[in-house]
Formats: C-alpha cells, sequence, structure tokens
C-alpha cells in the first residue's frame, strides 16, 4: 500500500491571510507541518498543494517539494484531489491540515493503519476524548460513533446532549486530519455540498450525508492539537512551542522528503 500525503496550503484566508507562511520560533508555519508530517513513517511521498507561488518558494526553500494547483478550488479535499488525480501509483491519501504546526505525527501513522488493517474502510479521521471545558466552544468539533468505530455525526455543538451523564460514555474530539482510498476521494470530489454540511461548516458531513462510513480512530496521542485560524490562536501556538523543551524534535529530525 503506497501513501500520499498531501499538505493543501492556501495564501488567502479570511481571519488570517497568508497564515502558511506565519513565523513559528524563526520558520514559517508550513515548514513546521511539513516537517512533522515528514516524520511519520507510512508516507511514501509528501507534497504541499498550493495556490501561491510565495508558499510554493517558500516549501522549496527549507527543502520540501510543493506543486501548484486551481486557485479556483473550494476547499482543500477538492485540491488534495487534483494532486491525487495526478498520481495513479498511490492507494492513499492522506490530507494534512496546514494549520496544524503541533502536529504528532503518530497521528497519522494511527489514521492509516485503519486502512491498512481493513479493506473495506474508505476513509479514516483521528479523535481523543473530550474534555468538558470544549463542550461549548464552536472551534472544537464534535464527533460520535457507532459500536463499530465509525462517525454517526460531527458537529460544532455538544454531542451527546448531556442530559445525564451515562457510565462509560466517552464524548470525543475530532482532530483534522482524513486518509482516504485515492478512487474514494476521486469520488468525493464530485459530489456535490450537502445541506448539513453548509450549516455545521464541515465538509466532512457531505460524506456521511451522501451515504458513506468514515472510521474514526481514537488516537493514543497525548500531544496537544491547535489549528491556527485567528491570529490569537498564532499567538497561543507560538508560546506553547517557544515552551516545548523539545520544541524542534520533529524540526530537525528524520526524513524531511519522503519521495516515493
Amino acid at each position: 500500500m503506497r501513501v500520499l500525503g498531501i499538505i493543501p496550503a492556501r495564501y488567502g484566508s479570511t481571519r488570517l491571510a497568508g497564515k502558511p507562511l506565519a513565523e513559528i520560533c524563526g520558520r514559517p508555519m508550513i515548514e513546521h507541518v511539513y516537517r512533522r508530517a515528514a516524520a511519520a513513517r507510512c508516507l511514501d511521498l509528501l507534497l504541499v498543494a498550493t495556490d501561491d507561488e510565495r508558499i510554493a518558494a517558500a516549501v522549496e526553500a527549507f527543502g520540501g517539494r510543493a506543486v501548484m494547483t486551481d486557485p479556483h478550488h473550494r476547499s482543500g479535499t477538492d485540491r488534495c484531489a487534483e494532486v491525487a488525480r495526478a498520481h495513479p501509483a498511490f492507494d492513499v491519501v492522506v490530507n494534512i491540515q496546514g494549520d496544524e504546526p503541533l502536529l504528532d505525527p503518530h497521528l497519522i501513522e494511527e489514521t492509516v493503519a485503519a486502512l491498512a488493517e481493513d479493506p473495506a474502510v474508505l476513509m479514516s479521521t483521528p479523535a481523543r476524548r473530550r474534555e468538558g471545558e470544549a463542550d461549548e466552544d464552536p472551534n472544537v468539533v464534535k464527533v460520535v460513533v457507532n459500536l463499530k468505530g465509525d462517525a454517526l455525526y460531527f458537529s460544532r455543538r455538544p454531542i451527546p446532549y448531556p442530559r445525564r451523564v451515562e457510565e462509560g460514555l466517552v464524548a470525543y474530539e475530532h482532530i483534522g486530519l482524513y486518509c482516504y482510498r485515492r478512487e474514494f476521494l476521486l469520488h468525493l470530489a464530485t459530489l456535490p455540498p450537502t445541506p448539513l454540511e453548509k450549516i455545521e461548516s464541515l465538509e466532512q458531513l457531505r460524506v456521511l450525508e451522501h451515504g458513506y462510513p468514515i472510521r474514526v480512530v481514537v488516537t493514543s496521542s497525548s500531544s496537544p492539537t491547535l489549528a491556527v485560524d485567528t491570529p490569537e490562536d498564532l499567538k497561543r501556538v507560538r508560546a506553547i512551542m517557544a515552551g516545548l523543551e523539545h520544541q524542534d524534535s520533529f524540526v530537525d529530525r528524520g526524513r524531511l522528503n519522503p519521495s516515493g
């Protein structure tokens, strides 16, 4: 099983323009994401898919690999599909969010393993046990799963509704990383947006609304995750990474350029 990792990175952002190039501990954010992703041993090739020459130049400057994609894509999924279409030798595609500079490469390995272990799984995504203070935060996406481990629903609101505490009930926080069988990703990119997807502004709901399952992998990683969407998020990430005793453990070791 050959695995292609793709980091979609666009320059435009309504809340933080040019965020892939935002400086964190002396490096652009996209470099932190790339180097951490490259530490995942399951990836045979890692690419940044961008719509901007400035991002491509920054990636090439630190030794990574970037490809230019259509600037009119509506989503990172569409951008990943364009790149996957041009790489038919790969069986599995991982969509790695370009605004997650605290990414633990173990998340990639766990999520890919779900497809390797079960040929029936078309798509997988990670989650972790949710703490109570995250319940009312709409930026923390919640997910509930069935007894098989497939997603029932994703929401920005608390789910399940805590009318009473059931023994053994576990609430999960979704982590924005997606693994697809290549052919399923190409099919997904052809499907129209769906009502719940639009209401919640959660693209993964398109998969469920069209009747396809998503395997949810409960991660064993305890590393923090934080998507950078606003200037406040950027300040928090800078503080966290400056305070990590070994913040360069992924940045300065391992393969920089998986190149299947």
